[in-house]
């Protein structure tokens, strides 16, 4: 299957389901040349949290950008709530906005600037006061509202961002990596306060990073992006359980690959044969013929570690390949071993932290085991 067949198959609904955001065959180039968005397809259902996630340069960001409007697609159409917005400025399209860099107005105090939109919009006095009001609890700043941002943390200000895309109720708020400017400990605070929040109002949000582990967070679905292309579109669960190629297997999580040849392929299965003669069982994914290349993905927590090497291997349900343990790294809670494994000498284990584990230190020889379900037998890197 091709990455646009890919891209086309995912996004399918059923007949009776009507999309709140339509992409249709959108395209971007600045030079005429080079496409930065090749043929996007996407449906994004009411109330979604819909992930753009990517490396720079992968497409999402000039994707959201069109939906705002602040970039014309070279060709195709989007709609919103059923009616085309190709036309329209971004000030009509009844859409919130969330930067990175907050865009609050330093001149204003935090309730002037979430009164701003509302003004703009001509709503009563008394009703803005009102939403105002609201946004501030929804945030948690009710006591800042006299305060200007520059009297506020970096955490403070985001709130105030969240809270003045939100005030005027917009059908659709687009976040542009809001948190990338906060610490780590913030930014997984506010990650799930903005999953909260989104729960509780059910709006749509489409939400852009580059940050794996914060789109895994928040999403309902997440959309991997690479070279202008959806890569993949699914459940956060199944779009780390289940990458579709290499590329969302090694974007997504930690993964460990191997490479080989497909000897011989049936009933969704297939036996690979390793570089060092080896041979494991795996599931067969992006490989449908004997002679294919193929690297093989497996996650660190699927693998279970045996002291003592085996030449055991792709017996049953089961692999199981003899390793060396090159590296230990204590984390707390649990080990990371770095292995030896066939033609990979990066191939990372976790073991969960207990008396057990010291006896895995570097240098000795182990054996490594995980279940054929856990294996994919992906295209080739």
């Amino acid at each position: 299957m091709t990455q646009t067949d890919l891209s086309a198959a995912a996004v399918a609904s059923p007949a009776d389901f009507q999309p709140h955001v339509e992409f249709r065959d959108v395209r971007k180039t600045y030079d005429g040349e080079t496409l930065v968005v090749k043929n996007l397809n996407l449906d994004i259902s009411r109330g979604e949290f819909l992930t753009l996630l990517g490396p720079s340069g992968s497409g999402k960001t000039t994707s959201l950008m069109m939906l705002a409007g602040f970039e014309v697609p070279t060709s195709g159409d989007i709609r919103l709530a059923g009616r085309s917005i190709a036309g329209l400025p971004p000030h009509k399209r009844d859409i919130g906005m969330v930067f990175q860099n907050y865009a609050l107005f330093p001149h204003m105090t935090v309730a002037e600037n979430l009164a701003f939109p509302l003004s703009v919009r001509k709503r009563p006095r008394a009703e803005t006061e009102e939403r105002v009001a609201r946004a501030l609890r929804m945030v948690h700043l009710e006591k800042f509202g006299a305060r200007r941002p520059a009297e506020l943390s970096g955490g403070q200000q985001q709130r105030v961002a969240l809270a003045r895309a939100l005030v005027f109720d917009p059908q659709l708020v687009l976040m542009d990596e809001p948190l990338g400017a906060l610490d780590k400990q913030l930014r997984e605070h506010m990650q799930l306060e903005i999953k909260h929040i989104h729960q509780s109002l059910g709006v749509t949000v489409v939400y852009v990073t580059h940050d794996q582990t914060e789109a895994l967070t928040m999403s309902d679905r997440i959309a991997v992006f690479n070279h202008g292309m959806i890569q993949q579109i699914d459940l956060p669960d199944r779009l780390y359980q289940q990458p579709c190629n290499s590329f969302v297997a090694n974007f997504i999580g930690e993964n460990n690959r191997l490479t080989g040849v497909v000897r011989d392929i049936s009933g969704g299965m297939c036996r690979v044969e390793l570089p060092t003669g080896e041979s494991v069982l795996a599931t067969a994914v992006s490989v449908d013929r004997a002679g294919q290349p193929t690297t093989l993905s497996i996650r660190p927590e699927r693998i279970l570690l045996d002291r003592g090497a085996s030449d055991d291997s792709g017996n049953g349900r089961e692999n199981r390949l003899g390793a060396r343990v090159l590296e230990r790294i204590y984390l707390g809670d649990h080990l990371r071993l770095r292995l030896a494994v066939a033609d990979n000498d990066d191939f990372m284990v976790k073991v969960p932290f207990a008396d057990d584990a010291q006896t895995f230190q570097a240098g000795h020889d182990v054996s490594v085991r995980w279940a054929v379900e856990d294996c994919r037998a992906l295209d080739p890197v």
